[in-house]
């Protein structure tokens, strides 16, 4: 074991080196994307009013917990044809330049966007460019932007009858998707997309779209794509999902398999180097809707599996009720408002670790200045701890990953010098010793 341990760290030592193959247009990721993490908003079950007004009162809340990026799902008009449930999927844009009027109008989305700015915060938007909804308004006008299977029928997204593919080969379509997220660029000045099941589309379409849109500013690219699966869609974006991570991470727990391959896995990632950046979950709109909650998918490891995706080489990803935590699945085609309280039990642990993320240089993501190390413990098939430093300064996690107690030692000369608890801001001397006794579902941060 110990022997496969010092060969992560040898993988994660070589975090620092920074890839070439990024395209021209694509420069190193501007400060705030380094240090920024990710708020997703459902806005239609964030309230009862489902609208931006009424969630508009709620981020001096999120601003106060150290939120930094608010993602808006899609906020188009829904297409009624074929239509899932009574409302239907956001995915299945009817337009691509107009506001969803279950959510407002547009001046009332760039109110919101006016006033999350004046807040501090970056706005990004979900961006749905693989496919639209049946009766979307280029089906009428363009109905030539659409893929057709040989009866002449618009063709449905895999697994998906309620949407119809795209054709990307259709220059003048692709002129006008471009159009189209200018628009709202220009009109409502966001700072960025999220892009919706990125791989499902040509990357050479991202690499002619980017330098476009980015004529009138600079913006924050989040794909919907695992980087490890294609690598190719790295050069363009900003930060990428952690698909294998969640999956594999869920197995562990699930199916108790080794602590090992999960550490080779993150070995895999920090090997695609700094070019570009992962983002890093425990739930999201997809997984709460249709495989459950963070505490069903997780259950004893929840917060230490939440520790980690704040402080591991990338950008935190948050979805909306965390905070509470929110222990039920959300409808995603119907009305279901998240149950708010007013404990927001998870907000100081989460403002902890946010804060963190934004402060301390060793957790920049995509940062080559920033080296990462899996450390040796007494307990390597129960452990997770690792550190990451930038010059002097250092943070060390340390993550109960096992359904028990455990007492363990750090053994890597990696760890060395006194550090601050961040959460009962206990100071701790390692070179006294570096023994741990975890009870179930312990964690602990530190910084030196």
């Amino acid at each position: 074991m110990k022997k496969l341990i010092l060969l992560a760290i040898i993988g994660l030592g070589i975090v620092s080196c920074t890839t070439q193959n990024t395209i021209n247009t694509m420069d190193l990721p501007k400060d705030w994307k380094h240090t920024t993490n990710i708020y997703e908003v459902n806005v239609r079950q964030y309230t009862q009013e489902g609208t931006f007004k009424a969630f508009e009162k709620e981020m001096p809340r999120l601003k106060k917990m150290g939120v930094k990026t608010l993602w808006f799902m899609p906020i188009t008009p829904i297409a009624r044809q074929n239509k899932k449930g009574s409302l239907g999927s956001p995915y299945a844009a009817s337009d691509y330049t107009s506001v969803n009027p279950e959510f407002g109008t547009l001046n009332d989305f760039k109110h919101m966007v006016n006033e999350a700015h004046r807040l501090g915060f970056k706005v990004i938007i979900d961006w749905v460019a693989n496919h639209t909804g049946w009766d979307h308004i280029w089906t009428k006008t363009h109905s030539e932007f659409y893929l057709k299977d040989p009866d002449g029928k618009f063709h449905i997204a895999s697994g998906m009858d309620d949407i119809i593919e795209l054709d990307y080969k259709n220059q003048e379509m692709r002129l006008a998707m471009i159009d189209a997220m200018k628009f709202w660029v220009k009109e409502t000045g966001i700072d960025g997309f999220r892009c919706d099941l990125a791989s499902w589309v040509e990357v050479d379409f991202w690499e002619q779209a980017r330098p476009e849109v980015e004529k009138i500013k600079p913006l924050f690219w989040l794909g919907e794509f695992d980087e490890l699966e294609s690598p190719e869609y790295g050069k363009v974006f900003d930060a990428s999902y952690s698909w294998k991570w969640m999956h594999k991470s869920a197995d562990y727990y699930k199916k108790n398999e080794p602590l090992q391959e999960l550490k080779d896995l993150l070995v895999k990632y920090s090997n695609i180097g700094d070019a570009s950046m992962r983002a890093w979950f425990t739930t999201n709109h997809d997984e709460n809707s249709w495989n459950g909650t963070e505490y069903e998918k997780y259950g004893t490891i929840t917060k230490p599996m939440a520790v980690f995706s704040a402080t591991w080489n990338g950008v935190p990803l948050l979805y909306s009720g965390q905070e509470l935590p929110n222990m039920k699945r959300l409808e995603f085609f119907e009305k279901d408002v998240i149950k708010w309280t007013n404990t927001f039990q998870m907000a100081e642990f989460y403002k902890t670790l946010l804060e963190l993320k934004a402060s301390n240089p060793a957790l920049k993501g995509g940062d080559a200045k920033v080296s990462t190390y899996l450390l040796n413990t007494t307990a390597n098939d129960k452990i997770l701890a690792y550190i990451r430093k930038n010059g002097k300064d250092e943070v060390l996690v340390v993550l109960n990953m096992s359904k028990g107690p455990v007492d363990f030692t750090i053994e890597d000369e990696n760890l060395s010098g006194t550090f601050r608890n961040i959460f009962d801001r206990t100071k701790r001397d390692f070179d006294s010793g570096k023994y741990f006794t975890f009870k179930v579902s312990d964690y602990a941060v530190f910084e030196k």
